[in-house]
């Protein structure tokens, strides 16, 4: 790089950068700049011998004025002139202006190239290297067009500079990313594979960055750079570090290119020429021997980089997964860094070791450190480092340490971090599930979990635990008794009152026989828990009661007292009342026999896999799927006899006598969501609950001429939108009917037209059950600045809907101007004289205002061209989330609203739209351009509109589409 002389110091630009600094408020700023673009302005204007020093310094300054953050209109032109200069430093400023501030679809892209090729082409390694930075920093399309197909033969060609080869391989690397279909080595693969015997290292280095970006695509065609990444890495492990001294950091050699050769070949199997596996086994015994001896310098920068290459050495190893003592030896060193001062290497060492669990070389060994990661699970200070010490417990536990884990864990339950106290409690029931060999201990750990932590024992551990029970006639006994036990305790946890009015309910009669258990005993105990469970819990102990009529005669006239109390015929939640009816009629009505046939044993469940371990696999925690992953490796004999994901349905305890339910019978509904905020649906025929009170009215708001009501504010107590209300409005954006929402309880249909800046739309709400739904109202609101952006009018609705019944509510819509966020749809009614409260978020979005404007190519283009103000531009690029089929993209476009233009594209591939947004103040023109990459699976998406908010929330809603 050539020297820049101290006259080439701009003086302008320093006195101009000091008056910005000295300007004492931001108007004073503003106005020295203003008044410096105007002199740029009339110097570039007026004097047409501008030199190339003074246009050096004016788009200097105008560089600077862009990076404070004010638009540049100007100047272009004077960059792109500054390209053809001989000096370095005017050719410097203008690449550097160019690639800041030049759009990829200016109009003076073909100047840029025509520049940049010349350069190339020149010879000249220092105007080379500026060229093939500019490429790589705007990386367009392009560009890559322009340019893919030389940078190649600049990067193999025997007379390139090594300086210039580093940069066309990064630059080459970046094109690849951005345009992969446009990148095709061919002819030079093997030329390309072959800089890794390159002499310098620079070169090396850069060109093993593009070889393992291109082999993760195309393994095949690069799988001779396995024996060259080993060849080259054998030189590197074993020199001194006196041999590579202008790659040496802190006493270690190239570390940055030995981990970047051991990465590569992770994306290969082990070697199967005998000699090179051999040589690079050397290599990873003398990466392991070298991190035993002792440090060379006591620096932190000495250590980090050694360790990058032990750890890169053992994440290599792990994916060979074929070297039993290499495995071993890893393990061994991962296990002296889980007592390290350096908290990082902790942490590192207890992922590292998840990994190695899984290999049946290995278990063993990482097994042997169980005392120092147990010790680690209950001192460390980092909380993520506690997740990756419960993590190994969970991946090294097997039949043999499966109590001593399983107690471990439990034991830290007591003190866990809440973050991670509901993975901890899915990992010790999976592992007590699985290694259970008696399973007395199952229960009393799956029972100790509920004690310890029951607000985070999920539904399906408490299932699965009496599905076991059930499917285990040696455990029933046990399991009644303890349970027994366990609810004697003051304060014991809802979840385990479910699985004790289960378990009783069914198994009682073994335990009956003890006096201090007898059948009244283990009635009064489990009512006395009834007053202070929620209602899906006091439904259950109602059929816990109806059997141990069943089971104990002798209680019968006790339990009926019980049904025939108001609170429970009376009850205000209709489940509840309908429970206690039908149960106190019968049994006054139905005979002994009778009564014993629907009243009978629960039948086993059908054997299926564990519906716990698939739980943990959805947890979004830190670590939580890539252990269970791991878990899918590394299994031992069979699962423990049990039920499978079906839940215990409490109204099926009353039932029984039906034949046995198929595996996906789903006897909880669990698989379907419940009623919102309200008492859940009950199974059969509900009874109405005449002491409803009335609910509230909706809030007041103006009515006009037509009956319509103005959107008002919103209610006094609303729910929050639902957690999926932005899924349900963007599957709306393409489409204007369908099904907005649906529960057990209501399900809400959409139809809608819009025209210019209105729309009407029509809300068909239907009640799914049986019962009618009382004090039915709804609230159209615009939250915060919706209000003044968008105008809601809505017709009021019935406020009763009967049972299997549907309403329609009516609602204008007038666009005032644009908008991003949605209107709030808030529905509440009264089920059984349970309140449900529900928000969702109504499909009104901007293109919903769309005017289709038919073009001919020359026009699309040429409008195209005039909107190219950087903030008119909003892009992105993405992975395809759907299939890339044609029919269905162009589907989608026409359902956006604007015009799907044909012929328009050069490229056949891509799709052009165009149309204009309609709003009451305003008109905004819109065009599209999508270009899919089928080979990539990617899409880039491609807006430009004359209102750049506009622009940016199009982009965001279509972008989630594909």
């Amino acid at each position: 790089m050539p020297a820049v002389s101290k006259g080439d110091g701009m003086r302008g630009l320093a006195v101009f950068i000091s008056d910005i600094r000295n300007c004492k408020s931001k108007e004073a700023e503003i106005k020295r700049i203003n008044k410096e673009l105007a002199n740029i302005r009339s110097k570039f204007k007026g004097d047409k011998a501008l030199d190339g020093y003074s246009k050096k310094k004016y788009v200097c300054k105008l560089l600077f004025i862009f990076l404070l953050g004010h638009d540049i209109d100007f100047g272009h032109m004077e960059a792109v002139n500054l390209l053809s200069s001989n000096k370095y430093t005017e050719k410097q400023i203008g690449y550097l202006f160019i690639s800041v501030l030049v759009n990829s679809n200016s109009e003076l892209i073909r100047l840029i190239n025509n520049a940049i090729k010349n350069d190339l082409s020149s010879r000249n390694p220092t105007f080379m290297c500026l060229a093939l930075h500019c490429i790589a920093n705007v990386g367009s399309r392009e560009m890559a067009e322009a340019f893919a197909s030389e940078i190649p033969r600049i990067l193999v060609a025997g007379d390139t500079m090594d300086s210039v080869k580093q940069s066309a391989a990064l630059c080459l690397l970046r094109l690849y990313k951005t345009s992969p279909d446009l990148v095709l080595m061919g002819e030079w693969t093997s030329r390309v594979v072959h800089l890794l015997n390159d002499q310098h290292m620079g070169v090396v280095t850069a060109a093993i960055s593009l070889i393992t970006c291109l082999s993760q695509k195309n393994p095949d065609e690069f799988k001779t750079c396995v024996s060259l990444a080993v060849s080259r890495l054998s030189r590197i492990v074993s020199s001194a570090s006196t041999d590579l001294q202008d790659y040496t950091y802190y006493f270690v050699p190239a570390p940055w290119l030995s981990c970047k050769l051991l990465r590569l070949l992770q994306c290969y199997p082990p070697p199967e020429d005998g000699a090179v596996k051999g040589r690079l086994v050397e290599c990873l015994e003398t990466i392991l021997n070298k991190a035993q001896e002792p440090p060379k310098s006591k620096k932190v920068q000495h250590s980090n980089a050694k360790n990058a290459i032990l750890f890169e050495a053992i994440s290599l190893i792990i994916h060979y997964d074929s070297e039993p003592n290499l495995l071993v030896r890893a393990c061994n060193q991962l296990g002296q860094f889980l007592q390290h001062r350096e908290t990082n290497l902790r942490y590192l060492a207890l992922e590292s070791m998840c990994t190695l669990a899984s290999s049946e070389f290995s278990h063993e060994a990482v097994k042997t450190h169980i005392e120092t990661v147990i010790n680690a699970l209950k001192t460390e200070r980092d909380v993520s480092v506690r997740q990756r010490a419960a993590d190994l417990l969970y991946a090294m536990c097997d039949r043999s340490n499966a109590k001593q884990i399983v107690a471990e864990m439990l034991s830290y339950l007591e003190t866990a971090d809440y973050s991670i106290r509901e993975e901890m409690v899915l990992k010790v029931a999976i592992l007590a599930e699985k290694y259970a060999v008696d399973y007395s201990w199952y229960v009393d750990t799956i029972l100790n979990l509920i004690r310890i932590a029951g607000d985070y024992v999920s539904e399906e551990v408490w299932y699965r635990v009496i599905q076991i029970v059930i499917n285990r006639d040696d455990v029933q006994g046990y399991a009644a008794k303890t349970v027994f036990e366990a609810l004697q305790a003051p304060a014991c946890h809802e979840n385990m009152v479910k699985v004790g009015g289960y378990i009783l309910g069914e198994f009682g009669n073994l335990i009956a026989g003890d006096p201090r258990s007898s059948p009244l005993v283990q009635f009064n105990l489990l009512h006395s828990k009834f007053h202070l469970c929620s209602v899906p819990t006091r439904a259950l102990l109602l059929s816990a009661y109806i059997k141990f009529i069943n089971l104990f005669p002798e209680t019968k006239a006790t339990i009926q007292e019980v049904l025939r109390c108001d609170s429970q015929i009376r009850n205000s939640d209709v489940e509840l009342q309908q429970r206690a009816v039908e149960y106190l009629k019968l049994s006054s009505i139905a005979s002994t026999d009778v009564l014993a046939t629907v009243l009978e044993e629960m039948p086993p469940f059908p054997e299926r896999e564990s519906s716990i371990l698939a739980k943990l696999k959805k947890k979004k925690g830190p670590g939580a799927v890539s252990v269970t992953d791991l878990e899918d490796n590394k299994r031992e004999g069979s699962e423990l006899n049990g039920g499978g994901d079906r839940g215990v349905d409490t109204a099926a305890m009353a039932a029984s006598n039906a034949s046995t339910p198929s595996p996906s019978a789903d006897l909880l509904g669990i698989r379907s969501s419940g009623p919102v905020g309200g008492a859940p649906a009950s199974a059969g025929s509900l009874l109405v609950d005449v002491f409803s009170e009335a609910g509230p009215t909706a809030p007041s708001a103006a009515v006009n001429d037509d009956g319509f009501l103005s959107s008002a504010p919103p209610s006094e107590d609303p729910a929050p939108p639902l957690s999926e209300a932005d899924e349900l409005l963007n599957k709306f954006v393409c489409k204007n009917n369908g099904v907005l929402f649906e529960n057990q309880l209501l399900q809400i249909g959409i139809k809608s037209e819009y025209r210019q800046n209105l729309g009407r739309m029509y809300l068909f709400y239907g009640n799914k059950t049986s019962v009618q739904f009382a004090s039915f109202s709804t609230t159209v609101s615009c939250p915060g600045e919706l209000q003044s952006h968008l105008n809601v009018q809505t017709k009021p609705v019935e406020p009763l809907v009967e049972g299997g019944a549907q309403i329609q509510q009516v609602l204008n819509i007038e666009c005032l101007t644009d908008f991003s966020d949605a209107p709030l749809l808030n529905i509440k009614f009264r089920y059984g004289g349970a309140l449900q409260n529900l928000t969702l978020k109504l499909p009104v979005t901007i293109n919903k205002f769309f005017q289709p404007t038919e073009m001919a190519s020359n026009d699309f283009f040429q409008r195209w061209k005039q909107l190219s103000q950087p903030q008119q531009e909003a892009q992105k690029i993405f992975k395809a989330n759907h299939s890339m089929d044609t029919e269905v993209l162009k589907a989608k476009l026409l359902g956006l609203g604007a015009a799907l233009l044909d012929n328009v594209d050069p490229n056949p591939e891509n799709y052009v739209c165009a149309g204009v947004i309609q709003t009451k103040g305003q008109q905004v023109g819109c065009l599209l351009r999508l270009e899919p990459n089928a080979q990539a699976q990617m899409y880039r998406l491609t807006l430009r509109c004359s209102k750049d908010s506009v622009s940016r929330r199009l982009c965001e809603l279509l972008a989630q589409q594909f």
